[in-house]
């Protein structure tokens, strides 16, 4: 799973919501930044940020993996291994993309 992403017409939005407070997930913050900026620099995240409000979770758009693939990196992110947060996965293929994207 160290090999840069392959390009692929499936794309995965993965939505992390805290299981608690959003304090209790402060002390894990350093550790899941470290694993956005892995898969980032993987470029299997495409897109990543907190929702608005933040006590709400963050959204991540993911490419260039398989769904058991994805579902398996997220397993990793220090706020699933700590159970303070979930995620809930939607894979699509993607059909279209605007002018303004560069994918």
């Amino acid at each position: 799973m160290d090999q840069p992403a392959q390009k692929s017409n499936l794309m995965h939005i993965l939505r992390l919501e805290y299981t608690g407070a959003e304090s209790e997930a402060e002390p894990h913050i350093t550790g899941h930044v470290d694993y956005l900026e892995r898969n980032h620099a993987r470029g299997v995240f495409l897109i990543s940020g907190q929702t608005v409000p933040t006590e709400h979770g963050g959204v991540i758009v993911a490419t260039g993996v398989s769904r058991r693939e994805i579902e398996a990196i997220s397993q990793t992110d220090p706020f699933l291994v700590a159970g303070v947060g979930r995620y809930t996965v939607t894979t699509f293929e993607c059909g279209r993309v605007s002018s303004a994207v560069a994918l």
